[in-house]
């Protein structure tokens, strides 16, 4: 048996729970955690924000030791570090087939198995997006689990699995920011201190940093922010004074919330550029007037897992922190146990801290 964080059902809290653990099948992966991010995606999870089947054990962001594999796993072997790869491309699907593996039409199908019984009563219980983090150990889909590169301490590897990615990604795929262009990031989360730390790396020539608690300026300047601004109606108009009046040439929203969205866009300059990396739900609606759309020339896009294809970029990543460009411990606010997960949400719908780490 093993300790995790079960989601009985949308709405429910989180109970932690022992679980019955099967062994690896064929094709199947055996994992014991040394740490998983708690991230806003998770909260969703447990509000309906997103949608999987229930109930489930959560966690998306992790990384550990290969315990065991099944008939047919020759990537990695018992003893091995991985980090968890919670959206696998199929290599096959319309998207694949045009190297956008981060849109894989069957990246979430795991989600649906079943995953483990709960000790207590033999009740069915789903991996919450598909690696089951918030656990112990955890069996995955082979294509689930990436070799940790060298020199990466495998409590650090965790952040790598989302919060990492997406950040980098939204910087470097998604609005390709150039060496010297302005950039606004809103919300200084796990994400957005990423998001920050890519901005640095990419040589934006100014990076402001855009939340509701004004707690978090040292956070965000410690990441690479070179101005804060604390989130109001009058945001965009901040970021213009700060910008010759212009705008940002790019703004990464990191909170997925309609009016955040808006604002990141009318921080941008005309002919800017606004990449919407946070997930709201469907009652979040943004409007645009068809005039202002001709006259500012803006684009507005989505990012999905930071158009990333974790397999090419993991490498990447590595270097940059083994080069000191890149530090996962800046994102780190709170390192709890299994049971501190509820606060964790608790701190996050509050705006409070930046990355709560699960370490086991």
């Amino acid at each position: 048996m093993v300790r995790a964080a079960v989601l009985p059902a949308v709405g429910s809290p989180l109970e932690i729970a022992d679980i019955d653990l099967p062994e690896p099948g064929p094709g199947q992966v055996r994992v014991r955690l040394a740490a998983a991010g708690v991230c806003h995606s998770d909260l969703s999870l447990t509000n309906g924000t997103m949608r999987v089947p229930v109930p489930a054990v959560l966690g998306h962001e992790g990384a550990g030791t290969v315990v065991s594999v099944g008939d047919g796993v020759t990537h990695v072997a018992p003893g091995d570090g991985v980090v968890l790869n919670w959206a696998p491309s199929c290599g096959s699907c319309h998207a694949c087939t045009l190297g956008e593996v981060w849109l894989c039409a069957n990246a979430l199908a795991g989600s649906a198995g079943i995953h483990a019984k709960r000790a207590s009563d033999g009740s069915d219980l789903h991996p919450g997006l598909n690696v089951a983090a918030f656990a112990e150990e955890t069996v995955v889909a082979a294509n689930c689990v990436l070799p940790v590169p060298d020199g990466i301490p495998l409590t650090d590897a965790a952040l790598l699995g989302c919060a990492v990615l997406t950040g980098y990604g939204a910087v470097h795929h998604s609005a390709r920011v150039r060496e010297g262009e302005t950039v606004a990031v809103y919300g200084v989360g796990g994400v957005g201190l990423a998001t920050l730390q890519a901005a640095r790396i990419a040589g934006a020539s100014k990076i402001i940093a855009v939340d509701v608690s004004p707690e978090k300026e040292a956070l965000a300047r410690a990441a690479g922010a070179t101005d804060y601004v604390v989130a109001s109606e009058n945001a965009a108009r901040e970021i213009r004074g700060l910008t010759d009046k212009q705008g940002v040439d790019v703004a990464v929203e990191c909170v997925g919330r309609a009016v955040t969205i808006r604002t990141a866009w009318e921080s941008t300059r005309r002919g800017g550029r606004t990449t919407v990396v946070g997930i709201g739900g469907k009652d979040q609606q943004v409007t645009f007037n068809a005039l202002e759309i001709f006259h500012w020339g803006r684009t507005l896009s989505g990012c999905v897992y930071g158009n990333c294809d974790p397999a090419q970029d993991l490498p990447v990543l590595a270097e940059h922190i083994r080069a000191g460009r890149l530090d996962l411990s800046a994102l780190v606010t709170e390192r709890i146990a299994l049971d501190g997960i509820p606060a964790a949400f608790d701190n996050m719908v509050a705006g409070k801290g930046g990355r709560a780490l699960v370490v086991f």
